[in-house]
């Protein structure tokens, strides 16, 4: 089954740098966690300077932690963003960034051979499950863009391609 796919956008829209859409945030395997209160422009622009160097982080929309989160992982050469969110009727929808470059792998994922370095990367979602390269993207710089467009606006980057999680 192949995944749904929101197809990069040409045109970005504008938005207002100066706004925080998230609400809470968490650094792991260890290291902080900031309310809402304690998210300022010296910590995001902290958080933008590590994507190219490595970081794991949930970006939160939720005040508590809760929900409505984007993860980021990275390693300084794969990126995975993670977005999870729940609808009002409770279910809960997967979107992850997505590398079509690796789209003829998607089969083999089912098959679950986390040694198979020609599918997964190194690097791993929550310290724990490995991230498929089909989810993972390269580009550091528009990965970047994609972690500040969803700080500011608490939407996905159009700029890169997104795939509902199977």
């Amino acid at each position: 089954m192949e995944p749904k796919i929101i197809p990069k956008q040409e045109i970005i829209p504008s938005f207002d740098a100066n706004a925080v859409a998230v609400k809470h945030i968490e650094y792991y395997p260890y290291g902080g966690t900031y309310n809402e209160d304690e998210i300022t422009p010296a910590l995001i622009s902290k958080i933008l300077k590590e994507v190219p160097k490595g970081i794991g982080i949930y970006l939160f929309l939720d005040p508590d932690g809760e929900c409505d989160w984007l993860e980021v992982v990275s390693d300084g050469e794969w990126l995975f963003l993670g977005y999870c969110f729940q609808d009002e009727s409770g279910r809960f929808d997967n979107w992850c960034s997505y590398n079509p470059d690796y789209a003829d792998t998607i089969e083999q994922i089912r098959d679950a051979d986390f040694s198979n370095k020609k599918i997964y990367t190194p690097i791993n979602s929550g310290g724990q499950t490995p991230i498929p390269k089909i989810y993972a993207i390269t580009n550091m710089d528009t990965g970047v863009k994609a972690v500040e467009y969803f700080i500011r606006t608490g939407k996905l980057y159009p700029g890169i391609d997104w795939a509902e999680q199977i």
